[in-house]
């Protein structure tokens, strides 16, 4: 198995752990609505799910005979994780990312169709790479989402911040 691949899905599981442990603390200390807390819920499950396939990525040997078939099966648990999340209704206070967090589910849907191409049958590097691509920009969304939800203003390649109203953003990103 291409060790590119997992260097590149390794790479960016340190940001699964982060946005993980971000996540984790970004209640304000003020008491929230019912939506607002299920919203919050649905978003620390995602993030969970997400740290899991992190470590489960980390402990594929790539030498081994199984690694294309292990990586596919967790890229496609990934992919029904990222369904869920884009799925999620989002409560007003974080309507700015509504939009994101369905690009980025659709993002990850190609990076799960084109990690098939490069790994169901005969090896493709070029499909590895697009899947890589949209695999990052996928992230890159989820990332986006983290800092909202912190209250932040986004920041990023590509990630251009109109200002709506105060504490709403909108971003433009990757072609």
């Amino acid at each position: 198995m291409n060790k590119l691949l997992f260097n590149s899905v390794k790479r960016y599981s340190v940001l699964v752990v982060t946005v993980l442990l971000m996540c984790m603390l970004f209640g304000c200390g003020k008491k929230d609505s019912k939506e607002l807390t299920a919203y919050k819920e649905d978003m620390t499950t995602f993030y969970n799910k997400l740290s899991y396939y992190n470590s489960e990525i980390n402990t594929i040997d790539p030498e081994a005979e199984d690694a294309p078939a292990q990586l596919l099966l967790i890229m496609d648990q990934m992919n029904e994780a990222y369904k869920i999340m884009a799925a999620t209704d989002v409560p007003e206070e974080f309507d700015s990312i509504s939009e994101i967090s369905k690009e980025a589910a659709e993002y990850m849907q190609s990076a799960n169709e084109y990690y098939h191409l490069a790994y169901d049958g005969e090896f493709s590097e070029e499909n590895e790479d697009l899947a890589r691509q949209y695999y990052e920009r996928a992230n890159s969304r989820v990332q986006v989402m983290l800092q909202v939800l912190h209250g932040e203003i986004p920041e990023g390649d590509n990630v251009i911040v109109t200002t709506q109203e105060a504490g709403q953003f909108s971003t433009i990103g990757d072609d």
